[in-house]
Formats: C-alpha cells, sequence, structure tokens
C-alpha cells in the first residue's frame, strides 16, 4: 500500500456477537500495519467508541442492539468524517446495501465473503476507494443494465448522460482503479483514459473525484 502502509491504521470492531469479533479480530491481527484498537457490541457503545478513539476504519455490523448498523454509520460520518466505514455483515440486499452507501459507508462485505473480501475492503477503505463483496456487485450491475436499458425508469435511478464508453470509465474509477489500471482493461492510452475523465467531470459539472465515486454509488456503477 505504498506510503500508506507507513502508519498503522486503526480498526474499531462492532458487531454484537462477541465470537464474530474475536474470530475478525485475530484474522487482522495477523496482517501487518493494521490495529485494533477497540471493540463495540451495541449501537450506542461504538458511537461512544468511535468519539473517544477516533479510528481510521469502523468495522461495523448492522443488526446492532439498541440502534442499527445504517443509524450509526449516519451519526459516525456527521460527527467523524475522517472515520471511514466498512459494513460486514450477513444480509446479501441489494437496497440495503445501496441505503449503507448513501449512509457513508465506503465498503459493503458479507460475512460469508469475509476471508476473501475483507483485506480487499480494508485496502480499498484506507485509500478512500469504494468496495462492494463481488457477489453483490454482480447483482447491482445487473439491475443496472436492466433500469437503463427499459425505458422509463420507476426505481428512481438518474438516467446517464453518458456515452457506454464514458460509464465504463466511471465505473472502473469508482471501483478504485488507477487511469493506466482503466486503459489497460479497455486496451487505450492512458491519455485517452484522461480525456474522458476530464470529459465527464465537465459534462456532469463534477468538482472533485469525489463526487464522481458518489455518481457511481448512486448509479449501482461503483464496486463498493
Amino acid at each position: 500500500m505504498n506510503a500508506l502502509s507507513a502508519k498503522t491504521y486503526r480498526i474499531l470492531i462492532a458487531d454484537d456477537h462477541a465470537f464474530t469479533r474475536r474470530g475478525v479480530r485475530d484474522f487482522l491481527r495477523s496482517q501487518t500495519g493494521l490495529e485494533i484498537c477497540g471493540e463495540a457490541s451495541t449501537g450506542p457503545e461504538t458511537l461512544a467508541q468511535v468519539r473517544k478513539l477516533k479510528p481510521d476504519l469502523l468495522l461495523l455490523d448492522l443488526s446492532m442492539p439498541e440502534m442499527n448498523g445504517l443509524e450509526v454509520a449516519r451519526v459516525v460520518r456527521e460527527e467523524n468524517p475522517e472515520t471511514d466505514i466498512v459494513v460486514l455483515t450477513m444480509h446479501f440486499s441489494e437496497e440495503l446495501a445501496r441505503e449503507v452507501l448513501r449512509a457513508g459507508a465506503l465498503g459493503y462485505v458479507l460475512k460469508t465473503d469475509a476471508e476473501s473480501d475483507l483485506l480487499a475492503a480494508i485496502d480499498h477503505a484506507r485509500q478512500h476507494q469504494p468496495f462492494c463483496t463481488g457477489r453483490l456487485t454482480s447483482r447491482m450491475m445487473k439491475s443496472f443494465v436492466s433500469d437503463t436499458n427499459g425505458g422509463d425508469d420507476a426505481s428512481g435511478v438518474e438516467r446517464l448522460p453518458l456515452t457506454p464508453r464514458e460509464v465504463s470509465v466511471v465505473q472502473l474509477l469508482a471501483q478504485g482503479k488507477s487511469n493506466k489500471q482503466v486503459a489497460g482493461v479497455l486496451n487505450v492510452s492512458i491519455r485517452t483514459i484522461e480525456s474522458h475523465r476530464n470529459h465527464i467531470m465537465h459534462k456532469m459539472n463534477f468538482g472533485s473525484f469525489s463526487e464522481l465515486v458518489k455518481f457511481a454509488v448512486r448509479n449501482n456503477l461503483a464496486e463498493l
């Protein structure tokens, strides 16, 4: 993780099951550069720990006593925007994933996929890039294709004023890929990708790259 690896990445684990917390803690402690700075088992306790410890990352379950994870995520984003959020949940739900992303989380990982996806999600969050567990991304992309090809969109997804190639560029950039990596995937030059990116930013009136990512999330384009 280049320069980022020089700084220890502090993680708070929030889950109401002690067994799950212990498993995640043991798994992450074996990874260089990661530190488990605290744990919480309820929504209010999670907020108190975030306020006290100011972790770099909150690894958050959705099914929490007293205050669910979605509510916690919204408060954390408002009060502690410097703390990134990755949701680790058992719920395989496209709509729930959308709500979590709208609440400000950067990642959505299924507990059944944690062994293969959790470290990737943490790496993406550390670089302030979105990540979504692979199976859910596939479903969200299928919904996007269906919505944009089906005429008027009853689901409320924005009509995209972008060409198919621009949509592909937005999707890949929002997945955390560099201009060089996007160029490799699309088999074009880096300069071409830079041109597409600048044109997209101008066409959509984006003031920053984060606005592009939010747009991708809202339209189910990002691998979050």
